[in-house]
């Protein structure tokens, strides 16, 4: 079965794509010009990894490190070739928000995909999909993090489109499994979200092709799938599924003699939690009880759809009565059998997209992951953003309850009308609420990091000083953005990517070891904070020292001359 394009589909699809484009460009415009795209400490740095790839004493692959998954800085490199888009931040923005615009359209395909009963949908699939689409693309958090360099809008589109077209090859498509395994595969290099998506979804191919329930043809009761078929689909999906991690894998393997570098190695989640308890804090919620990280995660994408906590439980009590509709058979969120596709189709989105949940519950308690929400102890602000994770299950709970009243015949018509309006409403307050309140993701980048960003305007001041193509020696971990901002090459900064790390534990004849062990001969400056690496090296050393930054909150940064 084909998935259906006619002239009023298509026409439908531009539609959408040119208002989601109308969004994302205006709201873009709207924060940077307030100068708040670069708020998030996380989207300064991957900027700049990006750029170091090519920009750098020692350019190359190895500077995408090992933490962070590489496509996003390497999708962010054709567009950081320039100084401009680099030092503003835009070159970093525009892969989240054409990602943005993808999103919105593949939510809209999902649902109509879903919920069509035929090959040109009807009315109600139409509107449930119309819904959909801008249920995710009007969340004002969405909205926020797509003008930034932040990951969660690429890895929303990866994964909605991953679902879409595993639903299209449960519907029959053929040439479906290979344009979900591509998607998955891209997913899988984005975020690590995606590698417990690629083992739900292999389940869900072995699922729709082998197992009774789902895999007969109605029309003759013969497999959907041959034997042959069934192989060769499923072998082609695993490989997919298989390639990103392996991949990764193997490059830690080789590159940090440690495949599981970017889990336990010492820029993990799990080692910054272990410092941070050495330093005698109690730990984060959630800590070794899944029951409670996946609590807390559920609760961050309640804050992400709504500031009311009211508002916030309506959303439950939709995404509850989307479940029983599914759960006592509905007949109009049941696939029929006339064309000889699978059952509970619809069901099958629900699924997939619910899979952020145990995810984030055992990266909570296992993982060192840490979500703090304002509303729960310890009542503030850290990785709220994960939250939208669940931004698409919502949509589309939210869309299929809106094709339930649609489709009741027998309810009468005021019903009907309420039930729809009663959804739209929802989504409409809850969103203006957040708007009213600024988006919670907004916020978290805006008290997190004040007096990060206040520091690295200071040091950009003085850098920008300084004479023109001097060699500095700083730690970039920390405060890539006062160099970004100084819009000093990074080649001509000395940093911890200027070592060969397969050299373990330290690399004695790269640059950044010899600088660090002679800094008067490789670097005209010094910047220097408190207790990083550059410090410890330089201290002691009697430089002559230019600058002295204090800010609270911050360690001191101080800048020396080196010869």
């Amino acid at each position: 079965m084909s998935t259906p394009g006619s002239s009023r589909w298509d026409y439908e699809v531009r539609l959408l794509a040119l208002l989601a484009v109308c969004v994302s460009v205006f709201s873009f415009l709207f924060y940077f010009r307030r100068g708040e795209v670069m708020l998030y400490g996380d989207a300064v740095a991957h900027i700049n990894i990006a750029r170091r790839v090519f920009d750098s004493s020692t350019p190359g692959l190895l500077q995408l490190g090992t933490v962070w998954l590489p496509l996003p800085h390497l999708l962010m490199i054709p567009f950081l070739i320039s100084d401009r888009l680099w030092r503003s931040g835009v070159g970093g923005s525009i892969p989240s928000m054409a990602a943005y615009v993808f999103g919105v359209i593949g939510m809209f395909r999902l649902v109509r995909g879903a919920l069509a009963r035929k090959a040109e949908p009807g009315v109600a699939a139409r509107a449930a999909a119309w819904a959909a689409a801008a249920i995710y693309g009007a969340n004002p958090n969405l909205i926020y993090m797509q003008t930034t360099a932040m990951g969660e809008a690429l890895y929303l589109a990866f994964f909605i489109w991953a679902v879409v077209y595993f639903s299209e090859f449960a519907r029959g498509e053929e040439k479906a499994p290979t344009k979900c395994g591509l998607c998955l595969t891209a997913a899988c290099l984005t975020r690590y979200d995606a590698w417990f998506l690629a083992a739900a979804l292999v389940v869900g191919v072995v699922a729709v092709t082998k197992a009774p329930l789902l895999a007969k043809d109605a029309r003759n009761g013969a497999p959907w799938f041959s034997e042959p078929a069934w192989r060769k689909t499923l072998i082609k999906f695993v490989l997919f599924a298989a390639a990103a991690p392996a991949l990764w894998l193997g490059y830690n393997a080789v590159v940090y003699h440690n495949p599981l570098e970017f889990e336990n190695g010492p820029y993990s989640a799990k080692a910054i939690e272990k410092r941070t308890e050495t330093s005698g804090s109690p730990g984060h919620p959630g800590s070794g009880n899944p029951v409670v990280g996946g609590l807390y995660f559920l609760k961050s994408a309640e804050a992400n759809l709504a500031e009311n906590e009211w508002l916030q439980r309506l959303w439950i009590v939709l995404a509850i009565a989307c479940v029983l509709a599914l759960a006592v058979g509905n007949p109009h969120l049941r696939k029929e059998r006339e064309d000889g596709a699978p059952r509970f189709v619809p069901s099958l989105p629900l699924v997939f997209l619910l899979v952020p949940l145990p995810f984030y519950a055992l990266s909570v308690a296992y993982g060192g992951v840490p979500i703090f929400i304002p509303a729960w102890w310890p009542f503030t602000h850290y990785n709220v953003r994960y939250g939208l994770q669940l931004l698409p299950l919502f949509a589309t709970a939210a869309a299929f309850l809106v094709y339930v009243a649609l489709r009741s015949d027998d309810w009468p018509a005021w019903l009907r009308r309420a039930s729809v309006t009663g959804v739209i409403a929802v989504a409409g307050i809850s969103y203006v609420s957040i708007w009213v309140a600024q988006p919670i993701c907004y916020t978290e980048a805006a008290v997190n990091m004040r007096t990060r960003n206040a520091l690295e305007k200071q040091l950009a001041g003085w850098l920008s000083s300084l004479p023109p193509n001097c060699t500095l020696l700083m730690y970039l971990g920390e405060h890539p953005g006062a160099v970004q901002q100084a819009v000093i090459p990074l080649k001509r900064v000395i940093n911890e990517g200027n070592h060969r790390v397969w050299k373990r534990p330290v690399d004695p004849e790269g640059l950044w070891e010899r600088a660090l062990a002679n800094p008067s001969e490789l670097a005209d400056y010094v910047v220097a904070f408190e207790g990083d690496a550059v410090w410890q090296a330089v201290h002691t050393r009697h430089l002559p020292e230019l600058v002295e930054i204090n800010v609270t909150g911050q360690r001191r940064a101080i800048v020396y001359r080196a010869r």
